[in-house]
């Protein structure tokens, strides 16, 4: 017995493509701020710039963590109309 539940992922290609963008913002934009502080450090200019891009796409990151979290994994919405009739 675990103490986590698994996650196997989902079979949506659409949430599967969101789950791979979520991160990618996230692991980028904190890339981004690292690089932005020791440029910053050493005296460039650019580096304040990156800093606040990379927070800002980290940011969308975890805003689309919670869009993710409130969307219902099932079929998609064109089969479920097929279905209806």
């Amino acid at each position: 017995m675990s103490f986590f539940k698994k996650y196997n992922g989902t079979m949506n290609k659409r949430l599967a493509q969101l789950e791979k963008l979520i991160w990618a913002l996230i692991y980028g934009g904190l890339l981004s701020v690292v690089v932005g502080y020791f440029m910053q450090r050493d005296g460039e200019a650019s580096g304040q710039w990156l800093m606040g891009v990379g927070t800002v796409v980290a940011v969308v990151g975890v805003i689309l963590i919670v869009v993710r979290s409130r969307l219902h994994e099932g079929p998609d919405a064109a089969q479920t109309k097929i279905r209806e009739r």
